[in-house]
């Protein structure tokens, strides 16, 4: 069995609405909380870094499967959305929606969409942050093909 070691140093000086730091070996960022939630909304915040941790998983899955399928892609960009529910003063984080887009080169002869839809679902799964998100929150992909 092979393990991999993530290190993070989290440093947090002051109350609930200021601000701290967190460090690993190739980021650096402040973080607080969200204005969304009541914070200061200095730098990043646990949200949009969790929502960033998914969607660059899934993109690099995503490119991966598409390499192995033989699949030549022009370009492959992505929005996501992370979908936070606040109930009762409970905050949860409900959902995230990754919207790839796949641009290709246009081959009356060669149709990959069907196979690009599969493979998008397929990053879903295969992800590693997904797979550690499975169960607490709902993670969707809506792909569109581009044909040039």
């Amino acid at each position: 069995m092979t393990q991999h070691v993530f290190r993070l140093k989290a440093h947090w000086p002051g109350g609930r609405n200021d601000s701290g730091t967190i460090e690993t070996n190739h980021l650096k960022a402040t973080v607080s909380i969200p204005p969304e939630m009541d914070g200061p909304g200095i730098g990043t915040n646990p949200d949009e870094m969790l929502l960033g941790a998914a969607a660059t998983c899934y993109i690099i899955t995503l490119a991966a499967l598409m390499e192995r399928s033989k699949i030549e892609k022009i370009d492959l960009t992505m929005e996501s959305e992370g979908i936070v529910d606040v109930t009762n003063g409970v905050i949860t984080y409900k959902r995230i929606i990754h919207k790839p887009i796949v641009t290709i080169k246009h081959d009356p002869l060669k149709d990959v969409s069907t196979l690009l839809q599969k493979l998008a679902i397929k990053a879903e799964h295969s992800c590693m942050i997904s797979r550690a998100l499975k169960g607490n929150v709902e993670i969707e992909a809506i792909l569109t093909i581009k044909k040039q």
